[in-house]
């Protein structure tokens, strides 16, 4: 059975999905999309000398190195495979609807998934006026990961310089009303719908984030119930093969911060025994079978 990885040569997860696959199939690719060429006239989808239209299936870790709307060009470079019946996991429509921040809350809020405020808006004015509101807000850039590109903005003297600065960058501006995170926040995983398990992300004392680029780290976590029931009803509308609910607990009750358009597999292997990898690569295998 072939089954290429879509991925980042070099990335950890990558290179362990694709190991993972070898080990069940035999056969190992490990795709990076900026060297695969697609040629409607022919209908094919080639990497090097490997049509990737003739595979059983493609399973999508990462889609480029960096989050950005190009992303969404290799994706649709995937749906023309899926549309000639290669299986691929997740389907590049759900990884769509997920890897646009606005598309997602969108979504969610839809849903009356319970989110922190939010303001979309490319008026500097507005924006100003929604941090005066907020106090302290964070500027998320549409398409990011990890924290990266996102501003913490406070209402007061400069708050306009660095909304100016922001929107030079950023012209459609996601604010978002910092709140209190406490001393973690909580990854709740699942896979084809169904849980698989919970982490922590646990911040260091000096970074307004959880994010291990800011010194967190991951711990073992149990969720309540109602966290629970929260993450599976905001990854329901998706329907992504794999992926991660952000929750975080606040004194009025838990919020979403998102639904990760293709989750992580560190905070699984290193807060207990699952092998993220593995049971992935089997849930996929069951289904091409």
């Amino acid at each position: 059975m072939k089954i290429g990885v879509i991925g980042t040569t070099g990335g950890w997860s990558s290179e362990l999905l694709a190991d993972t696959v070898a080990e069940r199939t035999g056969f190992r690719l490990l795709v990076d999309m900026d060297h695969v060429v697609l040629d409607l006239e022919h209908g094919t989808l080639r990497h090097g000398d490997m049509d990737l239209a003739g595979f059983d299936g493609l399973i999508v870790k990462k889609i480029g190195h960096r989050y950005s709307p190009d992303l969404l060009d290799r994706l649709e470079m995937l749906r023309f495979l899926e549309a000639k019946g290669v299986r691929i996991f997740s389907s590049p429509m759900a990884i769509m609807r997920v890897l646009d921040r606005l598309s997602c809350t969108v979504t969610l809020r839809a849903q009356n998934i319970p989110m922190p405020p939010t303001v979309i808006t490319e008026s500097v004015k507005l924006a100003m006026e929604t941090v005066e509101r907020y106090g302290e807000a964070v500027f998320k850039p549409l398409y990011s990961s990890k924290a990266r590109g996102m501003k913490v903005v406070v209402a007061g003297p400069g708050a306009k310089e660095e909304i100016e600065d922001y929107k030079a960058v950023n012209v459609v501006m996601y604010i978002q009303k910092k709140i209190d995170l406490g001393s973690q926040d909580l990854g709740v995983v699942f896979l084809g719908g169904e849980y698989l398990t919970t982490y922590a992300r646990c911040k260091n004392g000096d970074s307004w984030n959880t994010t291990i680029a800011s010194g967190g780290r991951y711990a073992p976590h149990i969720p309540s119930r109602q966290v629970f029931d929260l993450a599976k009803r905001a990854q329901a509308p998706f329907g992504l093969d794999f992926t991660c609910v952000d929750v975080v607990e606040t004194a009025s009750g838990s919020v979403v911060f998102e639904v990760s358009a293709f989750g992580g597999f560190r905070g699984i292997k290193a807060t207990g025994d699952i092998d993220p990898a593995a049971r992935y690569v089997d849930y996929v295998l069951a289904r091409l079978k």
